[in-house]
């Protein structure tokens, strides 16, 4: 019996006894004292198990909970995909937060983390090295101005704000109504009804070069309308007039491309040659076309003709720099 079947085993002697005696415990478990003693130390310190001696009734049991008890719960024998990528991504933006006013309180949470991350056989620093979440599209971004858009998010405030078009490398004055924030392929946007546009539009938070918090009432876009426009196409940049994509993937890339969600819309089937035909909806093509790109001589846009031509005249471009 390893160390977690143990933790479980003693877990479950102490839920169902209203005590159990070290003997007791220890001749169920068949190990030492020494051993034994290590696991209690261990449920204690490392997963917070109010584990008391309960002197009356001659054995252990666990402590009642109290308001300011640390919650305790044993892991699973090992993680699965997504705690470890939760723990993991938790950490990690926890070790990028600046200095300020939660620093006492994510101090905590730290310890917490790191705690769970070892409480395995392995040490956290073991799991840290060992397990790795690679982020390939983050933009580094000054981002003071954040701030200033979650006050006006949550208090229900317009914003005046100067925004960066990468596209045309041009700035706007906008004043908008924000909407929500969205955290997306590692970068934040902001939803928002623009009063110049008179529409939902989506901010990439990094690119607002200024902000300024308006005294006037937020307009207040309900969430089916925003979903219905943000949502209803492939992407960030989405809109309301969606097109229909239809891609074909070799039998190569279908081995990947079959596993991958591209919408929550998307339909899907394999031809007689074992290639993946993908449809799903999109309104502005230029997060479409790029991940098409990736793909290479892999995929090949059936319809509509106008997205063809699009990933045709980008490959055109794209040529001329190699000619």
């Amino acid at each position: 019996m390893d160390r977690t079947e143990r933790f479980y085993k003693i877990e479950q002697l102490l839920h169902d006894r209203r005590s159990a005696s070290f003997e007791d415990i220890q001749a169920e478990l068949e190990v030492s004292r020494a051993t034994l003693k290590r696991d209690f130390q261990y449920l204690r310190d490392r997963l917070n198990a109010p584990i008391v001696y309960d002197r009356e009734a001659g054995g252990y049991r666990f402590d009642a909970p109290t308001g300011k008890a640390q919650s305790f719960a044993l892991p699973g024998l090992w993680f699965n995909a997504s705690e470890i990528h939760a723990l993991l991504m938790m950490q990690n933006l926890l070790e990028e937060v600046q200095p300020g006013l939660l620093g006492p309180q994510i101090a905590p949470l730290q310890t917490r983390l790191k705690s769970l991350l070892g409480s395995q056989d392995d040490a956290p620093e073991e799991v840290s090295r060992r397990i790795r979440i690679v982020h390939a599209a983050k933009r580094h971004a000054d981002l003071r101005f954040f701030e200033v858009i979650a006050s006006a998010l949550l208090k229900r405030h317009r914003l005046a704000i100067r925004h960066w078009n990468r596209g045309r490398d041009e700035e706007t004055e906008r004043e908008i109504s924000p909407q929500r924030l969205v955290f997306y392929r590692d970068n934040w946007y902001l939803d928002a009804w623009c009063h110049l546009r008179d529409q939902v539009r989506s901010f990439g938070v990094d690119a607002i070069r200024h902000a300024a918090l308006l005294e006037k009432k937020a307009r207040d876009v309900a969430a089916k309308t925003l979903d219905e426009v943000l949502g209803a196409g492939y992407g960030i940049f989405s809109g309301d007039k969606v097109q229909w994509a239809k891609l074909r993937f070799t039998p190569e890339a279908a081995r990947w491309v079959a596993a991958e969600q591209w919408h929550p819309r998307q339909k899907a089937a394999t031809d007689g040659h074992g290639n993946y035909l993908l449809e799903l909806p999109y309104s502005n093509p230029t997060e479409l076309v790029m991940d098409i790109l990736r793909h290479g001589a892999n995929v090949e846009v059936l319809a509509p003709a106008s997205l063809r031509q699009a990933v045709r005249d980008e490959m055109a471009d794209a040529l001329k720099v190699y000619a």
